[in-house]
């Protein structure tokens, strides 16, 4: 068991995140609540308010979880071997294929969850944000010697947005795919690591 009052807060945050994670693996931002978090939790519905106010604030403390644990894999990234342009491809959209959780929480909710939290964990969510705008210039500095501060930060305001774009573009609704078929709108078959090592590849193509 947790000892102490900031051991014990820190791993109740975690039970209530990790809740959060395995009920939006199945439900949609909207039909979820405090109440069906809190649920799937060791502790009452009502303890939820000693750590977030919202849903939003859990939601939020989701994605900075899912944005740090790709810090981490950048940076193994960063200081390994130099690789070549197209190894360094595939391993850095392997790495953010297996974020689907933040891509997802990016592309469908992140107005309303920042929208919905206090500005105290908006900026802590912030400065993990921060930290992967520099995580990956540091892959693209160590990989490719001969870029540019100018180059990375091209490379860095092409590539986020795109982050916002491509998990609904490689994952449709059942509805959203039947729409598709009768509209005779032909669905991408691509996956994102697929979309994201051509990307990488035609962004890092100027300085290699």
């Amino acid at each position: 068991m947790p000892k102490g009052s900031e051991e014990l807060t820190n791993a109740r945050k975690e039970e209530i995140i990790d809740a959060c994670a395995q009920l939006y693996a199945a439900l949609p931002f909207k039909d979820m609540t405090l109440g069906a978090i809190g649920a799937k939790t060791s502790f009452t519905r009502t303890s939820i308010y000693n750590y977030f106010r919202t849903k939003e604030e859990i939601f939020l403390a989701l994605l900075q979880r899912e944005y740090a644990a790709w810090c981490e894999d950048l940076d193994s990234l960063a200081e390994c071997a130099p690789l070549s342009a197209e190894d360094f491809a595939s391993r850095f959209s392997d790495i953010l294929a297996g974020r689907g959780c933040m891509l997802k929480l990016m592309s469908m909710n992140l107005y309303d969850i920042e929208d919905g939290s206090r500005l105290e964990n908006l900026v802590e969510f912030k400065r993990v944000y921060h930290r992967s705008l520099n995580a990956v210039c540091r892959c693209l500095a160590a990989h490719f010697p001969s870029s540019t501060d100018e180059d990375r930060r091209g490379f860095v305001y092409a590539f986020f947005p795109f982050l916002f774009g491509v998990y609904p573009y490689t994952n449709s609704t059942e509805k959203q795919a039947e729409a598709m078929k009768i509209a005779g709108v032909a669905a991408p078959d691509y996956d994102i690591s697929t979309l994201t090592r051509a990307l990488t590849l035609a962004l890092t193509r100027p300085f290699r």
